[in-house]
């Protein structure tokens, strides 16, 4: 997994945390959260803050409809 697999990144951190809202959560803890993944290869420096945003959007989306993909 890397920062381009929106989809894998927010499917394994809807499994890890079900119930998180993700709108209330800093980049910084979003960041870390993602790099402790099983399965996460990428370099941790660089993801970016688009990436991060797209990232949270997308699981904001999973959160708000209460199912995953």
């Amino acid at each position: 997994m890397t920062w381009d697999d929106i989809d894998e990144i927010v499917d394994a951190l809807y499994k890890r945390f079900p119930g998180r809202n993700t709108m209330e959560i800093r980049f910084t803890d979003l960041h870390r959260s993602i790099v402790e993944l099983d399965g996460f290869k990428d370099d941790p420096k660089a993801s970016s803050e688009g990436k991060l945003e797209a990232i949270q959007m997308a699981w904001w989306e999973e959160f708000r409809d209460g199912r995953r993909r």
